[in-house]
């Protein structure tokens, strides 16, 4: 079909359209006018993303923050907002409502279920785009339920959404409460373990308890015996077999033995120059030769007193060295225990220190949860309140006449379009054309100066015919 075809059938069957646009129209007007009128007021509650809990203090990321408000039109649309608003307002003791609830239901079921049901219908949540603040829309029959409904609906989500909050923290206070019960009896049990075991070893708390004082005898004894050692290793390097008393240290710094030595020199001196001038029977060199031979027996007494005396303090090294090497096996084995009463007070310590930050760390949060559970103070706030609305929102006259005008032309062009599939007639020589396939040769039309009928061909075919086919 093409739009001149369209266009034509159009005009013959206009009647059809322009009754089917009035009769649309009326009705229309007709029901604007008799339906009841329907007010809406709207509250707009402003949600505070940046701080939710105003306890804890924590800042919500920005990618959460759509869910967030999302949840929070949920919410005002759920069925508990919806039952609180009913017990704000006392709907389910009104006498007409429960009259109509007992009409619609036969008394089956919770009116308050049912009623809130009808509240949710009515209502309409609309959060901003480009803010936290959330439109709450109620439409009723009267202007001042519409407004007193829309304003219990952002009451009563600020009343759910702080009982949202405080009831599972009063849950997590009261399950806190005990654990800290728990960790406080796990704590005094580490501490009397550690108390124990303190008073058993008898060590202080908060000092080294002498450890550092054995550690510096042990130290101590151990030079002592490293130096009594090296002092024993010299002295047995004097007395080796080889070695002559002579040419020891002790012996040569002897001031004693020297002087002997330095007697005994001049005494043999003098007998050599004796012996040459008076002869070795003379009295005078008797004499000498006496007193040289008592100095020489001093002199080896005492050499022989020096390294008895070497000896001597061989033998006591060794046996100081023996002491102190029992001392050190003492002194270690008492640092040795004292290490390990160390250690097992530091895993008494450690055991002690991991029970009070465990503590520490639920009593924290035991107080948080129980100031959370107790605060009244909530981030969402009504930023502005329903007020009640002059003029109604529905019917709307203008907009659905506007509606029913441009509805009605569809179909009254539908229904035109309809029955002329239904009964279909020639309106063109297209139609003919169409219809039979095949051409038309000539087109039978009234001719406005005479009553006789002519006829006439086609004009495609007038434009390429010869003059001659053409009949008059």
């Amino acid at each position: 079909m093409t739009f001149q075809q369209f266009f034509h059938i159009l005009s013959v069957r206009r009647k059809i359209v322009l009754r089917t646009l009035l009769g649309l129209v009326f009705v229309t007007i007709l029901l604007s006018l008799i339906l009841p009128k329907q007010y809406t007021a709207s509250a707009d509650v402003l949600v505070d993303v940046k701080s939710p809990d105003p306890v804890a203090g924590i800042i919500l990321p920005a990618m959460i923050m759509p869910a967030y408000m999302a949840t929070q039109t949920d919410i005002i649309g759920s069925r508990r907002v919806a039952m609180r608003v009913i017990k704000l307002l006392k709907l389910d003791a009104n006498a007409d409502i429960i009259d109509d609830w007992r009409s619609n239901t036969s008394g089956r079921g919770d009116i308050t279920v049912w009623l809130a049901d009808r509240l949710l219908k009515k209502l309409d949540v609309k959060p901003s785009k480009e803010s936290n603040v959330i439109t709450l829309s109620f439409v009723a029959t009267t202007p001042e339920a519409a407004a007193g409904i829309a304003n219990a609906f952002a009451q009563a989500y600020i009343d759910t959404n702080l009982e949202l909050r405080i009831a599972p923290a009063a849950q997590n206070a009261q399950w806190f409460k005990e654990q800290s019960k728990v960790l406080r009896d796990n704590l005094q049990e580490a501490q009397g373990r550690l108390s124990d075991f303190q008073q058993k070893n008898s060590i202080v708390s908060g000092s080294d308890n002498g450890f550092d004082y054995e550690m510096a005898k042990l130290n101590g004894l151990t030079e002592q015996l490293t130096l009594a050692q090296s002092q024993n290793a010299d002295l047995q390097s004097k007395q080796s077999p080889g070695a002559s008393a002579n040419v020891l240290p002790e012996v040569i710094q002897n001031p004693l033995i020297q002087n002997l030595k330095s007697s005994i020199a001049q005494n043999e001196a003098k007998l050599s120059q004796l012996g040459r001038s008076l002869g070795v029977n003379h009295p005078d060199y008797l004499r000498l030769r006496d007193e040289t031979d008592e100095l020489k027996q001093q002199l080896n007494t005492q050499i022989s007193r020096v390294a008895a005396s070497i000896s001597m303090a061989n033998k006591v090294g060794e046996t100081r060295g023996n002491v102190l090497k029992d001392e050190i096996a003492t002194q270690k084995r008492k640092v040795l225990e004292m290490t390990a009463l160390r250690d097992q007070m530091a895993v008494l310590e450690k055991d002690v220190d991991a029970a009070q930050k465990a503590y520490d760390a639920v009593a924290q949060r035991f107080t948080e949860t129980s100031l959370e559970s107790q605060s009244n103070v909530t981030n969402i706030s009504v930023l502005t309140p329903a007020a009640i609305p002059i003029k109604h929102s529905s019917p709307k006259l203008v907009l659905n006449t506007l509606i029913a005008i441009f509805m009605g032309t569809l179909l009254g062009i539908g229904a035109t379009l309809a029955l002329e599939m239904v009964d279909r007639r020639v309106r063109s020589v297209a139609d003919i054309a169409g219809m039979l396939g095949v051409p038309v040769l000539a087109e039978l039309v009234p001719n406005p100066s005479s009553p006789s009928r002519r006829f006439r061909l086609p004009a495609f075919m007038r434009r390429v015919s010869p003059p001659s086919l053409v009949k008059a």
